[in-house]
């Protein structure tokens, strides 16, 4: 029972859309038209997108970045705009999710060193907006983007166009939020800089370059999967099982209910009415309640505003803490930190995310 409990509480959203699915299926009936509703290159980009990511990550890339990049910090401020900076930008590449399990546990080693502990909350809150605005730019940011991008056929111009006005003005707002952070001196002796695994590196980067053909459709999705397999095979065969299966399930369990849905004519009549010229405001307040990742698969299917949708999903990733599943791993991180404040942490988030939600969709409207 307690091993139930605690997948449960690890993974609410898997259950509901499982849950979801499964009801669904009772309306339509399994029937071939089923293998219509998956969209298996976003699957297999996102598995193995999240399989090389591991790898880079066990290479010691992110952690020697983040240890060169802030051994030179004079103050709380200036680290603080390094450690944020770092989710920022990496999460345009390595999601926001691994941005954050990766730069968040070292902002509660540095600050702790230095004795900075009562700005931790803040920096690890600026932290968390920053990987799931950064991650907006680009289609590998993040899972919803990766599938909208493949949904609507999009072009990597195409998709740039969309994200890269509210990109900037979030690096902007992210900035901002960080020089409020105190100018106390800071003096930290970080260690032995963290060493590179060159091979493993080079092997990974060579993997990820073949990711992003595909994102780039200069190859078949098939090709990368049966490449990225093999050679895991060969050279670290235990890497294939460290992606995140729960998020891979999460979308095959929407894919059957948002597929269902289109099926039954009355329900697939009103959310496109529900949608129709409402589609951002839709998205953003159905990310607060099911996640941004959800929100993208289950309305993708009942509109062509992929504009709407996009930056629907991506601001709607402010907001409430469920509103981005990245954001939970902060949550979860920070709280597991020696003398963690969970409901200060809660309450600078809150305000810091609204701030935030409503400045963007304000730009959002304007643009």
């Amino acid at each position: 029972m307690a091993a139930i409990g605690t997948f449960v509480k690890r993974e609410p959203v898997l259950l509901i859309a499982s849950l979801a699915a499964l009801v669904s299926c009772f309306f339509v009936t399994p029937d071939a038209a089923y293998l219509s509703y998956f969209d298996f290159r976003t699957l297999a980009l996102l598995y193995c997108l999240m399989t090389v990511v591991v790898g880079l990550r066990q290479a010691g890339l992110f952690a020697h970045m983040a240890h060169v990049l802030c051994r030179r910090a004079s103050s709380t401020r200036v680290m603080g705009i390094l450690l944020v900076l770092l989710c920022f930008f990496s999460a345009m590449v390595i999601t926001n999710d691994v941005a954050l399990l990766t730069f968040v546990p070292f902002a509660v080693v540095v600050l702790g060193m230095a004795g900075r502990e009562k700005d931790l909350i803040r920096v690890v809150v600026l932290q968390t907006a920053a990987a799931n605005l950064g991650s907006m730019l680009t289609p590998v940011g993040n899972p919803q983007n990766l599938f909208l991008y493949s949904w609507y056929n999009l072009s990597v111009g195409d998709f740039l166009r969309v994200t890269l006005p509210v990109w900037a003005l979030s690096l902007a707002l992210v900035l901002a939020g960080c020089l409020l952070l105190p100018g106390a001196p800071i003096r930290v002796f970080l260690g032995q800089e963290p060493g590179i695994h060159r091979k493993e590196l080079w092997l990974h980067l060579a993997l990820f370059a073949v990711c992003l053909m595909v994102v780039l459709r200069l190859i078949p999705w098939p090709v990368m999967l049966a490449a990225v397999v093999l050679v895991l095979l060969i050279f670290d065969r235990k890497l294939l099982l460290k992606a995140d299966f729960m998020l891979l399930l999460t979308f095959v369990a929407f894919f059957i209910f948002a597929g269902n849905l289109g099926r039954m004519e009355t329900v697939a009549s009103l959310l496109r009415r529900l949608l129709a010229g409402r589609e951002y405001l839709t998205t953003v307040l159905t990310s607060q309640v099911i996640s941004n990742v959800p929100a993208a698969v289950l309305l993708s299917g009942f509109t062509d505003r992929a504009r709407e949708l996009l930056l629907g999903v991506n601001v709607g990733g402010l907001g409430t803490p469920i509103a981005s599943l990245a954001s939970l791993i902060s949550l979860k991180l920070y709280s597991h930190s020696e003398h963690a404040r969970t409901g200060r942490f809660l309450l600078d988030f809150s305000a810091v995310n609204v701030i935030l939600l409503v400045i963007l969709s304000l730009a959002v409207a304007i643009l």
